[in-house]
């Protein structure tokens, strides 16, 4: 069996001149970067959405980013005009636990390397935009500090997984104060690039970021320290999305990488649009599980952008589902129908949240593995069927889009059916108490919410008509529909602890910490970055 490098070495890739031509972009709407890889100027269409999710991740893997390659790939095989809208990678994930992003085996988006890596420099960017005004705050602190910045609440950021910057202590000879840094794609820069229309909007989020508060409780904002300007010049290539391809010759406009358990997890609004301008159909994805990503998704960027998903798919697997239920990674080949069906909850959990929840046309790819016996898949279909929804397999990893031809004909016919009224999990007029307990008692099943004293003290704050109206990012763990990692499956009889809440108005929303949640992850004792080689031919093995 060839390996994930090897399949791409072996791939003959289009001119990006070529790609975008197809689509009908212009050469002077692109900007290169190198042969297979060009930024768009944005362009707004009305597209129909499909989006990828997944059950809870597992140690065993989903293959959510593979299935949802090999959905596009399978869309194009049988004659639809479809683009790809995804994430671009952080190296946090590159060189920590769970690898790169840009798919596997013929299922993969191209130049694999250079998305993983340093890609057109937007996380870069994004990191200096928001360095620069960690570092304006404290020098306006450092001369006078005539706006009476008391408490600083905005955070450095690298990207990076590095435990070590979680708690640090900063600006030792003056302004001396505890501090931490967050992962880049955690930040919310990060953020308000990804849900701004335009440049202008872009320029208005920065603005309206808070950085610290008065010793009266007052905000003070990016604006005040005319920050704004400069971090949106540093912005404005890393603003137009990036487009690349598939093994097939798909396009695909990958941009903006926040993460899904401490961020909203969802691709850029921009890079959405101009996907939905140049295709009949896009296929996007959502970040971890569907209790994150996807509730994001539909409950904040849906809202932003102004778009509604025609369908929903959720990605699982046999291996994944029977780990959910408690067997262990190293028993996962073996038959256990047991394990199995406890692991089941998850899956259906999320497929009554999709159908239930957000009126949304739901069907399951399984991402089927040669270990998988038939007895198995029919307990999945079984249990999908019960609920009226499709599950079909999926076999893009070793096929490419042949082996996502039956779920692509099934995506087609329910994009033609009549469409419900979508509805979200709360109303932006709720409190903001009301909101995250819709989301842990709809979403993650949980008998209700609990808060700590921090949070009970920001509550106190966010009662103004603005902040008020925002709705929520609830960030937890991605392993559990619950706050607690170890709690698999479909779990009941617990409540979602929330430990602390962030007003986040640059991006438009309230960010609020379940559980022992961090904003910056540490590496694993054995990371990627361990396992990684270089050859003298520039070949790179371990990005995946």
């Amino acid at each position: 069996m060839k390996t994930d490098i090897e399949i791409a070495s072996e791939a003959r890739l289009e001119p990006i001149e070529k790609v975008a031509k197809s689509l009908g972009i212009a050469r002077k709407d692109l900007h290169l970067y190198g042969d297979y890889m060009a930024k768009v100027k944005p362009a707004s269409g009305d597209g129909k959405v499909i989006l990828v999710t997944a059950i809870n991740p597992t140690a065993a893997g989903e293959g959510k980013t593979t299935v949802s390659i090999g959905l596009a790939d399978a869309m194009q095989r049988i004659g639809m005009k479809v683009c790809l809208a995804l994430r671009e990678p952080s190296l946090g994930p590159v060189f920590g636990i769970k690898g790169g992003a840009a798919g596997g085996g013929y299922a993969q988006i191209a130049p694999m390397d250079d998305i993983n890596l340093h890609f057109t420099g937007d996380l870069h960017a994004i990191t200096s935009a928001n360095n620069l005004l960690a570092a304006m705050v404290d020098s306006h602190m450092y001369f006078g500090n005539e706006l009476g910045i008391d408490k600083v609440t905005f955070h450095r950021c690298l990207d990076m997984n590095d435990r070590a910057l979680r708690f640090i202590r900063c600006g030792l000879k003056y302004n001396d104060r505890d501090d931490s840094f967050d992962i880049t794609a955690a930040s919310e820069v990060m953020a308000a690039l990804c849900l701004s229309r335009d440049q202008g909007d872009l320029k208005r989020r920065l603005g309206n970021i808070i950085v610290g508060y008065t010793a009266a409780g007052e905000p003070v904002y990016c604006r005040q320290l005319k920050a704004d300007e400069a971090m949106t010049i540093l912005l404005k290539d890393a603003i137009s999305p990036n487009l690349v391809q598939t093994l097939e010759g798909v396009p695909a406009f990958v941009h903006g990488g926040p993460f899904a358990n401490i961020a909203h997890g969802c691709n850029s609004i921009l890079a959405t649009r101009t996907a939905m301008h140049y295709a009949d159909y896009v296929v996007t994805e959502a970040g971890f599980g569907a209790d994150l990503g996807a509730e994001k998704f539909l409950d904040i960027k849906c809202r932003a952008a102004g778009i509604k998903p025609e369908a929903v798919v959720i990605v699982a697997t046999v291996r994944a589902l029977k780990c959910a239920g408690g067997k262990s990674k190293e028993t996962l080949s073996e038959r256990d129908d047991e394990a199995l069906r406890a692991g089941l909850g998850n899956l259906t959990k999320h497929i009554e949240n999709i159908t239930q929840v957000y009126s949304r046309k739901c069907i399951v790819a399984i991402n089927r593995f040669v270990s998988d016996e038939d007895g198995e898949i029919k307990i999945i279909r079984d249990a999908c069927a019960a609920l009226g929804v499709d599950a079909v397999c999926t076999t893009v990893w070793g096929e490419g889009g042949k082996g996502g031809v039956e779920l692509a004909k099934k995506i087609k016919k329910m994009c033609a059916l009549p469409d419900k009224d979508f509805t979200y999990c709360y109303d932006l007029a709720d409190s903001v108490e009301d909101k995250i307990n819709a989301v842990a008692t709809k979403i993650y099943g949980a008998d209700g919410v609990e808060f700590e004293p921090a949070a009970k003290e920001m509550l106190a704050k966010i009662k103004g008509p603005e902040w008020s109206q925002y709705p929520v990012c609830i960030a937890k763990t991605q392993y559990s529909l619950s706050d607690d990692p170890q709690l698999l499956g479909r779990p009941s009889g617990f409540k979602i602890r929330i430990r602390d809440l962030t007003v986040r108005s640059g991006a438009e929303f309230i960010v609020a910490l379940a559980g022992d949640i961090l904003l910056m992850p540490g590496l694993g004792k054995a990371p990627n970055a361990m396992k990684m080689k270089i050859y003298d031919d520039g070949t790179i093995e371990g990005l995946f």
